[in-house]
């Protein structure tokens, strides 16, 4: 029986996880925050290295013989010739770069462009368009950039100390802007489109390689980044999707191709596996949960849920278009959200708070039909995110989403994808493992929740809310 061990540096902390490499099991865990409050746009990666140390205090490393790293994706990691450093790392969903994001659409021809060249179209938060930002704002600092690194990438170079060879994964090449799904390959000239020329880019090695050993030893596997770390550890396989709740909402997809999609609302990014993970993506989610808690004096969401289920499917023919922030998919920038369907008898504060789930829950449904039109297969859905605890959310949506339901026991499912990585490639390097099918880890405990005989009921709530939809906006999903 042999140890492994996965960190995740998210935005906010480090966390590893040590597991048996034959079941996953995690046997220890430490946890460290980032020496950085908030969430700025700008971070010191030293501050990921210090984090790193601090969670591995105390011996916990002891006897482990593989890592795999997650990080946090989207961030920039900008190196001169030397490898130091030329600025600190732009990271998040930089507002500052949307003026870039537009500005690179147009450069290259816009969306469809992008679409057709890596499968994406440039946001705000994306690496490529960082680079834009850059150029534009610090020009003498794009100009020392001789090397692009993302964080789970410098991370790498940092544990195996600092070697000439530069390496990164599938999933995290497939986030940049730069690096197609589709043919395995970098476009260097949109680096130069975005930068103003040139740099040198990490080798993208293949699931289970390992991108070096130790001075001591450690085999450090390719590592990847957090949304592909956190599939892998969740043991997601063809016909599973994951929605995650946060403010805003996504729907991924494992698929066997990589998807290119002209109207630009389906990311297509590369999983840890050797698959693909297609991602839709909505601007309102959680948000128009909390908006509405506050709109009715509501403390929390837990108020908000226990209002809801007070009412019944369909809120009594109040629907809720949640465009609060605009929205991406359909794609209406410059929209807002809709409240229809008001009658005397409607007019009560739990079929407000009931339309607020439901109206929440079908655009996350739409994003969904938009992977289900182009041919994944939807056999059961993780739900994931805080939010998805709540019985409002658990009462409806298997029945809107027309699929079973899986809600994961909260875990650290990055970084023990992260720690499945390892195994995989230890397992290669000793020729106990396939370097195509990775160990087969215990699944992630979960409530399973199916739509039964509400599925009708469910059905007939989206067909509302479509209806309310394609009066609204018509034709907001045609291309």
């Amino acid at each position: 029986m042999g140890i492994v061990a996965g960190l995740d540096s998210s935005p906010e902390f480090t966390r590893i996880v040590v597991c048996d490499t034959d079941t996953g099991a995690v046997l220890r865990q430490g946890y460290a925050p980032h020496p950085v409050e908030g969430r700025p746009s700008d971070i010191d990666p030293q501050a990921w290295l210090l984090s790193l140390g601090e969670a591995a205090g105390g011996g916990l490393l002891e006897g482990v013989q593989a890592i795999g790293v997650s990080a946090q994706q989207n961030a920039v990691v900008p190196l001169d010739a030397q490898g130091n450093t030329v600025r600190p790392a732009l990271v998040g969903g930089d507002k500052r770069a949307q003026v870039a994001a537009a500005d690179l659409v147009d450069a290259l021809g816009g969306r469809e462009a992008w679409a057709q060249a890596v499968g994406c179209v440039p946001q705000a938060a994306q690496p490529v368009t960082k680079l834009r930002w850059l150029a534009k704002n610090e020009p003498e600092n794009a100009q020392r950039v001789a090397v692009l690194l993302q964080a789970h990438d410098w991370l790498v170079w940092q544990l195996l100390g600092r070697p000439l060879r530069r390496t990164t994964d599938r999933g995290g090449a497939s986030g940049t802007g730069y690096w197609s799904a589709a043919t395995g390959a970098y476009r260097p000239d949109l680096v130069e489109l975005a930068l103003g020329h040139q740099a040198v880019l990490p080798e993208v090695i293949g699931p289970s390689e390992a991108a070096g050993t130790t001075p001591e030893g450690l085999l450090i596997s390719a590592g990847t980044g957090e949304t592909m770390a956190a599939a892998f550890g969740l043991g997601l396989g063809l016909g599973d999707v994951v929605v995650s709740l946060g403010a805003s909402g996504s729907v991924m997809a494992v698929h066997p191709e990589a998807l290119a999609d002209q109207t630009g609302m389906i990311t297509s990014l590369a999983d840890a596996t050797g698959m693909y993970l297609p991602v839709v993506t909505t601007l309102n989610a959680v948000r128009a949960l909390r908006g509405t808690a506050e709109l009715l004096g509501l403390p929390d969401l837990e108020s908000l849920s226990e209002l809801a289920v007070k009412s019944t499917p369909g809120a009594h023919g109040l629907v809720l278009l949640p465009y609060l922030e605009g929205e991406r998919t359909p794609n209406l920038p410059h929209t807002a959200g809709t409240l229809a369907g008001l009658r005397r008898e409607s007019m009560k504060p739990e079929h407000l708070a009931r339309a607020a789930f439901e109206g929440m829950l079908c655009g996350l449904a739409d994003a969904l039909d938009v992977l289900r039109g182009r041919g994944v297969e939807v056999r059961r859905i993780f739900l994931l995110g805080a939010a998805a605890e709540l019985p409002a959310v658990q009462a409806s949506a298997p029945s809107l989403f027309g699929a079973q339901v899986v809600v994961p026991q909260p875990a650290d499912y990055a970084a023990i994808g992260a720690a499945r990585q390892a195994a995989w490639a230890l397992g290669v390097s000793q020729g106990t493992l396939d370097p195509r099918t990775p160990p087969a880890w215990q699944g992630a405990a979960a409530q399973v929740l199916e739509p039964g005989e509400e599925l009708a009921v469910g059905q007939a709530v989206r067909q509302q809310f479509t209806a309310v939809r394609e009066q609204t906006h018509p034709g907001a999903f045609l291309p």
